[in-house]
């Protein structure tokens, strides 16, 4: 499936400005496009001898001294303009390429979906949309990397980067488009252990348990302020209830059957869990702010005391606990992560993330340098700087032991890679407390979903109408037959 979606998604926006834009700048494509043996070359840089794991956490420090390179990215690098300063020039002492990164306040996929259109040159662009993906792939302004990848005795080696993880990264021909920046993880419900365990109550497991437990939370005052303040569960809108809807076999997005567009969530399956959501809002169980919270609002509910239960994504079981210990470090707050509800066949259903990833536009001016840096991001000098950061500015070294500065304290250890992929490189802190245990059950059972072409346009229909039957606006039935109607209707699904 995960290679379906890249085959299937062909978003026609900006199609035709991307494929002027580009396809006017072929002289880097050669270069783009050529076997990287020379950067396999430059990678042992790094690698220092033939043993795959040796190379996945050596330094970089080949001579590069011609090395430049353009990066447009969201997420990865200095936490403000002078640490993003800071983070190129870390970037060249480590590899020796002169770095150019260059984070957009806002609207990110705009600026790419511009510069591409109009033809500017990066090396390397950090994306996140699997369905952008393959636009971009479809109209030829992405560097074939399958030549590169396999060859490289770092980003090959499966150790630092599972084999099958690749396919989310392939083209409908099976070339390899992108690299991964970071490893994603997935959502699911997350309850406070610690009111479960005031309350006696046992980890839920089915429908009728999460119910339960969620009234509790609601009706017996785990917080013991006396007071009746509390909700058993919050969300923002339909994100993500995941696995809950798994109790019925639901996935969200679409599901194609016997070759034809589903959407499960307007099927006539959801009409009881759309029910059960309106009993919990009419009893007062759920957050009645869930249809316009954003994350954030979810997020200090729960941070807060006022809901035992939210839904969202691994790394957050950490960061939970860790932002609760630094505020007191006596708490007994404790987030943990829950497995979701098992369908009928005994199967859970979770969200997997759409994968953080760089690629190498055709038009890329130093194609060697962005590939060098790709192998270097992989590695532990490359890691380190992607979590901790900058060393002197977000921590220090002495030996082999690393001490965080209050500047790298209050960036969490995350610069673009809060979590890798490369398992030969260890946290050297650990990770926050609740986390294996999340990204486990993430393992375990979560899935990329599948996005077709009008997915945003189905979206918003499957968004009303599902929300006004979570909150009791419209009875789950009708809701239900009037989504369903009008997508088919609007020929966004098949049946």
């Amino acid at each position: 499936m995960k290679k379906l979606l890249l085959t299937m998604s062909t978003v026609a926006v900006a199609g035709t400005m991307i494929l002027t834009g580009c396809g006017s700048e072929s002289n880097g494509n050669d270069a783009a496009n050529a076997p990287a043996n020379s950067q396999t070359d430059n990678a042992p840089a790094n690698a220092g001898g033939g043993n795959a794991a040796d190379a996945a956490n050596a330094p970089t420090n080949a001579p590069a001294a011609e090395m430049k390179l353009r990066i447009l990215d969201a997420n990865v690098g200095g936490k403000t303009p002078e640490e993003n300063t800071k983070f190129e020039a870390e970037i060249k002492r480590l590899t020796g390429i002169d770095a150019k990164m260059e984070k957009p306040a806002s609207d990110y996929d705009q600026k790419v979906l511009t510069a591409l259109g109009s033809g500017e040159k990066y090396d390397l662009i950090e994306l996140s949309d699997l369905g952008q993906l393959a636009t971009f792939v479809d109209q030829g302004v992405v560097t074939d990397l399958t030549d590169f990848v396999t060859k490289s005795k770092v980003l090959s080696d499966p150790t630092v980067v599972p084999t099958s993880e690749w396919d989310q990264l392939k083209d409908k021909d099976g070339k390899i488009v992108a690299v991964f920046s970071k490893f994603q993880g997935g959502t699911m419900p997350i309850v406070r252990k610690d009111w479960l365990d005031k309350l006696g109550l046992q980890e839920p497991k089915t429908l009728d348990d999460y119910y339960n437990v969620l009234k509790a939370f609601k009706e017996k005052d785990p917080d013991g302020d006396g007071k009746n303040d509390t909700y058993g569960l919050s969300t923002s809108d339909l994100y993500d209830i995941q696995g809950f809807m798994s109790a019925a076999g639901l996935k969200y997005r679409y599901v194609m059957k016997d070759g034809k567009r589903t959407i499960p969530y307007a099927s006539e399956a959801a009409i009881p869990m759309y029910q059960w959501f309106a009993k919990l809002v009419k009893e007062g169980i759920m957050d009645p702010n869930f249809v316009t919270n954003d994350t954030g609002k979810m997020r200090n509910l729960f941070l807060t005391d006022r809901v035992g239960m939210v839904t969202y994504w691994d790394a957050w079981v950490g960061m939970f606990n860790n932002m609760k210990q630094q505020e007191d470090p006596s708490t007994k707050f404790q987030a943990e992560a829950l497995d979701g509800i098992p369908g009928a066949d005994g199967t859970v259903m979770l969200r997997r993330g759409d994968p953080d990833f760089w690629i190498v536009p055709v038009n890329a001016e130093h194609p060697d340098a962005a590939k060098k840096f790709l192998e270097f991001w992989h590695t532990e000098p490359g890691i380190t700087l992607g979590s901790l950061g900058i060393e002197g500015e977000d921590y220090t070294k002495s030996g082999d032991a690393y001490t965080l500065t209050d500047t790298g304290k209050d960036h969490s250890s995350d610069h673009g890679v809060p979590f890798w992929y490369n398992e030969n490189v260890k946290p050297p802190f650990g990770k926050l407390p609740g986390v294996q245990a999340a990204q486990d059950i993430v393992k375990q059972h979560a899935t990329l979903e599948l996005s077709l072409p009008g997915w945003d346009d189905a979206e918003k229909i499957v968004k009303n109408y599902a929300l006004k039957a979570m909150s009791g606006q419209m009875d789950a039935a009708e809701a239900v037959k009037k989504m369903h109607d009008e997508l088919l209707g609007k020929k966004l699904i098949d049946e």
